[in-house]
């Protein structure tokens, strides 16, 4: 006899009301690991450039900031712990406050040969690291936020393979956990949600949890409006949940996260402009990011209400060995 499948979101609410979120935080993602570098000079490069434009983005109302490293001279994307320690002292040393929420996703590429010959894999571009070297940051800094992006995917920017295995993610949130940092689970696509929530019920992860929507990133989830929802249907009602688009939509997205009852994202990670023809700063799409709550009839939240909200601990400057 054939058992039917029984999916772990088969309780799922069927459809979901309009609840708008009425208390709302902003991420800013910063600078990424995209090949934008070279297409707009406002992408911050250096650690001291990229600190700066997280101070920026929180006067201007962002909670959260997210944070990938590059190299100060070519602009490539770096996983070089002291370029994140020195992004972490630079902001916790202003006077300025902010969640810091570094990147813990970098050293899975996998770029394989031509499809006659996969393997070996191609060294140009191949960066797989193991759990710890990927970890390293984070444990030398302690943020109070890092990434864990719940999945593989292709990824379309070039022909390469983001590669996070249940091994490898399993591993990575067990570190999180012991390091006290809170993950911020990264769902490209409706599968990535089922095994973080998973990861969950096993005690790999430990709540209260946080998950964000990336819709849009190529080949994940597409960024209409009926996948987003299929998104939000499937999150526990109990998680905390924000989403962004890639592009010209990012603005759009922020209502409908909003309305969908989330939190929202912008930064120059994911979108480089601010209008047609004009080349965005961070803390310019996070003030248009407020106006467009405020308008909404929301509120924006702060750091400090974020905290709380998350049950996070401020970190001080973590001491030098």
């Amino acid at each position: 006899m054939i058992v039917p499948y029984k999916s772990d979101f088969d309780d799922r609410r069927a459809s979901m009301p309009l609840q708008m979120n009425r208390e709302v935080f902003i991420t800013c993602a910063l600078t990424g690991s995209g090949a934008t570098q070279e297409r707009s000079a406002h992408v911050p490069r250096a650690p001291r450039d990229i600190a700066a434009s997280a101070i920026a983005a929180a006067k201007a109302g962002a909670a959260v900031v997210h944070c990938h490293v590059r190299d100060p001279v070519s602009g490539k994307p770096s996983r070089d712990p002291k370029l994140y320690r020195e992004v972490t002292d630079r902001i916790r040393d202003s006077d300025t406050d902010v969640v810091i929420n570094l990147t813990a996703g970098m050293g899975g590429d996998l770029v394989l040969g031509p499809p006659e010959a996969p393997l070996p894999v191609n060294p140009v571009g191949t960066d797989m690291g193991s759990a710890t070297s990927r970890m390293e940051p984070i444990a030398d800094c302690l943020p109070e936020i890092c990434t864990l992006d719940c999945g593989t995917m292709n990824f379309a920017e070039a022909d390469y393979v983001m590669t996070n295995t249940p091994a490898m993610l399993r591993t990575m949130g067990g570190m999180m956990n012991a390091l006290g940092v809170r993950p911020e689970v990264e769902a490209f696509d409706t599968g990535h949600l089922w095994f973080a929530k998973r990861l969950f019920e096993e005690g790999v992860l430990q709540g209260p949890a946080l998950v964000q929507l990336c819709m849009g990133v190529p080949w994940g989830a597409p960024n209409d409006l009926n996948t987003l929802l299929a998104m939000v249907n499937n999150v526990p009602a109990d998680w905390t949940w924000s989403a962004f688009t890639l592009g010209r939509e990012q603005m759009a997205y922020v209502a409908a996260a909003v309305l969908a009852g989330g939190n929202v994202r912008v930064g120059l990670e994911d979108n480089l402009w601010l209008n047609k023809g004009v080349l965005a700063r961070n803390e310019q799409l996070v003030e248009r990011a407020v106006g467009i709550i405020e308008r909404m009839g929301s509120r924006v939240l702060t750091p400090a209400e974020v905290r709380r909200k998350l049950g996070l601990t401020k970190r001080a400057p973590v001491a030098r060995a």
